[in-house]
């Protein structure tokens, strides 16, 4: 068998000097080189296909980061909800529920700010629905999931608790892509582990999310049509709807701190 156009040892004790940053892992490597060119490629490419799959770029919300609750249409909310981030409406311009409702940030209707807003989000939506995925059974609940796209062409489901494990790499980032709807049962949980940030959990849903009385949810949901969260439910992220209303009901949204994702 004769393979070609493989880079000598030279060449590739020179590459693992350039991204090796330890002396351990190119001792390693220098015992794989010993032991062979084509199994040191072999070694480099599966090394190379983790860090691709660990660089799941997040999703870029520009001024849509400063929102807890942005709509196209409009936001209603019964009871004391509090809402800590800006909340929005564009084009529509109904915001009811507001008080009783509590905002600790800015609300834009119908201006320039949520027209901006609304533009960023139209963005981010179609950057989350176009990213190549895996795809999952519709029922999240019992996984423990690595970071990555998962996609069901249909809906996705939460009953009990997911949990977005992160293996001690903050920069881990989730995307869920739903076809058509979100739904959480009640009390339903949406758990982070070693080291997994809020700020990189995305949820595109084709239609609309329904989070369910009680549910702990993270992650910011973008959402085509509308999102509705029932009574007692809290979120730490957000809820960004682009052509229908956001729907509260005696919840709790606390705005993660999120720096601006690189490029």
């Amino acid at each position: 068998m004769q393979f070609t156009a493989v880079p000598s040892r030279q060449q590739l004790t020179t590459w693992l000097s350039a991204v090796s940053g330890t002396v351990a892992p190119r001792r390693w490597f220098a015992a794989v080189l010993a032991a062979g060119t084509v199994a040191a490629m072999v070694v480099l490419a599966g090394f190379a296909g983790m860090s691709a799959a660990a660089a799941e770029p997040s999703v870029a919300l520009g001024t849509a980061n400063a929102y807890a609750v942005l709509a196209g249409s409009a936001v209603n909310n019964t009871g004391p909800s509090v809402i800590n981030g800006d909340l929005g409406v564009h084009p529509g311009t109904a915001v009811t529920g507001f008080p009783p409702g509590l905002v600790n940030g800015a609300v834009h209707a119908a201006d320039a700010e949520a027209a901006q807003a609304k533009s960023d989000l139209v963005i981010a939506y179609n950057d989350a629905a176009g990213r190549p995925s895996t795809a999952v059974a519709t029922e999240l609940g019992g996984r423990t999931l690595f970071g990555g796209v998962y996609s069901n062409s249909t809906e996705l489901g939460l009953t009990g608790t997911v949990t977005l494990d992160a293996q001690n790499d903050p920069s881990s980032v989730w995307i869920f892509q739903a076809g058509s709807t979100l739904i959480t049962a009640s009390n339903s949980t949406v758990a982070l582990t070693n080291g997994a940030d809020p700020c990189n959990v995305f949820w595109q849903v084709g239609s609309s999310a329904t989070l369910g009385t009680g549910t702990d949810f993270v992650g910011t949901i973008l959402a085509l049509t509308s999102i509705t969260v029932q009574t007692g439910t809290t979120v730490e992220g957000r809820a960004l709807a682009r052509n229908g209303a956001v729907t509260l009901d005696n919840n709790v949204f606390n705005l993660p701190t999120c720096a601006p994702p690189t490029t």
